[in-house]
């Protein structure tokens, strides 16, 4: 393993400057999954939750929390980002949605922490808009999926 780029040669934090490295395409994805009750998934199905459509507010969280990510983890560059999707895929049978962001760039670093925030926020917004009929819900398994561009290549997790 590479050393850790955000500590100097004393081992004080820092930035890393990647103002020599070339502008390249870069996108990563990320995924992670709500679980609740079947009663709750179905709400959610049938747009029955008081709070509105839970898909399209999680989703423009997402976006949001992505361009947002800089000032939520100390050591991120604020990017310039060109697109960013959030796709929900309802599992019925396991009472379960999963979340997966894209999220895209031509920039000199990487949107990997872009796209897993945008996950966390929209997941975490399913939770805050169905909290008052399932405070059971369970985040989980967020992770990066993929990410391609950089000088680091291209990644793609073996097991979703």
């Amino acid at each position: 393993m590479d050393k850790l780029s955000h500590f100097d040669q004393e081992g004080h934090s820092r930035m890393v400057d990647v103002s020599d490295k070339a502008l390249t395409k870069r996108i990563a994805v990320a995924g992670g999954e709500i679980s609740m009750q079947p009663a709750t998934f179905k709400l959610i199905a049938d747009q029955k939750i008081k709070k509105g459509n839970v898909f399209e507010v999680a989703r423009i969280a997402g976006i949001m929390a992505a361009k947002q990510t800089p000032t939520l983890i100390p050591m991120c560059h604020p990017l310039s980002i060109t697109a960013i999707d959030i796709l929900f895929f309802p599992k019925k049978d396991k009472s379960q949605i999963e979340i997966e962001a894209r999220v895209k760039i031509i920039g000199q670093t990487g949107v990997e922490m872009e796209a897993i925030t945008a996950v966390s926020i929209a997941a975490l917004t399913i939770y805050d808009m169905c909290k008052a009929v399932d405070r059971g819900m369970c985040i989980s398994n967020i992770r990066l999926i993929e990410k391609s561009g950089g000088k680091s290549g291209t990644f793609k997790r073996d097991n979703q």
